[in-house]
């Protein structure tokens, strides 16, 4: 059978009309955002622990911690700072998107599969 029809090319395609263009507005509409709890979870735990390293090194360094314990304190302030400012970040960005704030959302936090 010929390729062309009537004089012209059919590749099984048929034109759309004008007055419909196939698109609905639902197609546009951003779902809502799946809340990522395992990440947030995790962002708060670094949060937590990291804190108290920290806080735990600090009274060390200020003695409020018996001195015999003072080979602990740099690990333990370098392992909180590393613990603490990725926890920090993502819970904030957590709680600003709870709250709604504009340029925030939960598709922010990387999400764990």
């Amino acid at each position: 059978m010929s390729r062309y029809r009537f004089g012209r090319q059919h590749d099984g395609y048929a034109k759309v009309p004008n007055e419909d263009s196939g698109f609905s507005d639902a197609q546009f509409e951003l779902p809502p955002p799946k809340i990522p709890w395992k990440a947030i979870a995790l962002a708060t735990f670094l949060f937590v622990v990291g804190s108290v390293l920290l806080i735990v090194g600090s009274l060390i360094v200020s003695g409020h911690i018996d001195t015999k314990y003072s080979d602990r304190l740099w690990p333990m302030i370098v392992l909180g700072i590393i613990m603490f400012l990725p926890g920090a970040y993502h819970v904030r960005i957590a709680y600003y998107a709870y709250k709604e704030y504009p340029g925030y959302s939960f598709s922010d936090i990387p999400e764990f599969e």
